[in-house]
């Protein structure tokens, strides 16, 4: 059965106030961090796979339908300001396109065949990672994407929301995360979403500091695109070097990086 679809423990939920409309979802968003925590195994074991394929020169692709697509397209727009990577190593594949983003496609979930059209686009190959996301662990897209990408000799993992899924089937490195009925019934941007968001900030996390892209607890790699990074590169400098903020503001400007300011120093 697939628990994200079963009833929710709340009822009449139009005759409840805003205190506790409120209250019921923490109280059930309380639930996830243990969720979580008991696939911290299968999470490892996704990490550990897409490590030793990142470190060959491999990319880790993400395909997904609504909400898992989208957490999927955030994370990987996420992973270049933060560890300074290129653009292409991480990226986040939307059934339906780019457009579905913002706006639902009617029915681009249900097509088995389109999701390995779409990672062709990106020249994928064996050497690469191709994660698929589904909060149902059912859409067609993600699971025909999956198959061709196994049988492609990619290294393939999932998240999903439900036990013994179509979706954890098809992938190598499957991670389950059963969340169990959502406060509104079925509506799983809400429990699995943020289940899901946990997942994936742990993979990319841990998959790049293990790759080399953090000093110590520090985004030494990231860019340096608005003014609050600039300043956070900087106090970084000063902690690291002990050194005031002109000199600090100084070497980030000569270096354009703060791995680039501590190598020249240190």
């Amino acid at each position: 059965m697939m628990t994200t679809e079963a009833p929710s423990e709340f009822n009449h939920l139009e005759t409840l106030s805003t205190t506790d409309l409120l209250a019921g979802m923490n109280q059930l968003d309380h639930t996830v961090p243990q969720t979580v925590a008991r696939a911290l195994p299968q999470i490892e074991q996704l990490v550990e796979a897409t490590v030793a394929r990142l470190s060959a020169g491999g990319r880790l692709f993400y395909i997904g339908a609504g909400t898992s697509g989208r957490l999927g397209v955030v994370d990987a727009s996420e992973c270049p300001p933060t560890f300074g990577v290129p653009a292409e190593m991480v990226v986040g594949i939307m059934a339906g396109g780019d457009g579905a983003i913002r706006v639902a496609v009617e029915g681009a979930e249900d097509d088995a065949e389109q999701a390995w059209r779409d990672l062709q686009t990106h020249h994928i190959g064996a050497g690469d990672v191709l994660v698929g996301i589904a909060a149902s662990g059912r859409t067609p897209y993600v699971i025909g994407g999956l198959n061709a990408a196994r049988a492609a000799g990619l290294a393939t993992g999932c998240v999903v929301c439900n036990a013994g899924s179509a979706v954890a089937a098809a992938a190598e490195f499957p991670v389950e995360v059963v969340t169990g009925p959502e406060f509104l019934t079925g509506s799983t941007r809400l429990k699995a979403g943020s289940a899901q968001k946990m997942v994936l900030n742990m993979l990319t996390t841990a998959t790049f500091i293990r790759l080399g892209y953090v000093k110590g607890n520090k985004m030494v790699d990231m860019k340096l695109s608005n003014i609050k990074l600039v300043e956070r590169g900087e106090r970084m400098l000063m902690d690291e070097l002990g050194i005031g903020a002109a000199e600090a503001a100084q070497l980030l400007k000569q270096h354009g990086s703060v791995r680039a300011a501590l190598t020249a120093r240190l």
